[in-house]
């Protein structure tokens, strides 16, 4: 039998957070809420309490970056560096403690612009892009 289901509503930054903690196409907001206020969803093994992999998790596993790098990317117009660190499980987690699965979303909340985290943000401690990093792990895998 289908469990029941309710219809809510919520405010413009409420759809917000749960936008920036879905997987587009993926995730409903059900699901979204489900991980956040009651701590389960599919397990992923990796410790996270149920959120799936980071796009950044393969390059964890290949050993091209590691949990608690950062990542920078420097905006020279405007003189603004922004910073983020890598989690565990993949994801992009800014300064502030919003968590992001893809770098692109992570950048364009610091910047306020869309942009393209891959080719954006430098991984500080190999000093290459991670779009590079993406690259090389790509090369390995052919």
């Amino acid at each position: 039998m289908p469990k029941s289901m309710r219809t809510i509503e919520v405010d413009d930054e409420v759809f917000a957070y749960l936008q920036s903690r879905s997987e587009p196409l993926v995730d409903t907001p059900n699901d979204v809420l489900r991980r956040e206020l009651l701590n389960s969803g599919k397990p992923t093994g990796d410790g996270t309490g149920g959120r799936r992999a980071g796009a950044l998790k393969p390059l964890i596993d290949a050993g091209l970056v590691a949990a608690g790098d950062t990542l920078r990317h420097h905006q020279s117009r405007l003189k603004r560096t922004h910073e983020a660190t890598i989690t565990a499980d993949g994801w992009i987690e800014l300064p502030d403690g919003q968590v992001f699965p893809r770098p692109s979303p992570a950048l364009q909340e610091q910047t306020g612009n869309a942009i393209n985290g891959w080719s954006q943000y430098t991984h500080v401690r190999s000093g290459s892009r991670l779009e590079d990093l993406r690259d090389k792990l790509a090369q390995r895998q052919s």
